[in-house]
């Protein structure tokens, strides 16, 4: 499925596949999510953007035709490594939400 060359030749030939908008849309949800991440106030925010960009990496690995990565990043980062981070948030002191000390 190609799109107008009225819409291609401005863009370029990454947009002109519907390939090549997915992944710009997944590695918008992965930029975003890392940056998220960062940015977050509440550690529990924080922790949702990861899943997010996880997540979005996982796609990226799915579009290039590597199902075993996509496996393993969701299996060892989301259930490995977002586990060891929930710990960290249940034991940080950190306000999670705004009426936790009030």
């Amino acid at each position: 499925m190609e799109l107008p060359g009225l819409i291609m030749d401005p863009i370029g030939d990454m947009l002109g596949s519907v390939e090549g908008i997915s992944f710009l849309i997944l590695a918008i949800f992965a930029i975003g999510g890392a940056v998220g991440t960062v940015r977050a106030r509440r550690v529990a925010h924080s922790m949702m953007y990861l899943i997010g960009a996880f997540f979005a990496v996982a796609g990226v690995f799915l579009m290039a035709g590597a199902e075993m990565l996509a496996a393993i990043q969701i299996l060892v980062y989301l259930g490995s490594v977002m586990l060891v981070y929930a710990f960290g948030v249940m034991l940080s002191r950190s306000q999670i939400q705004e009426e936790d000390y009030e």
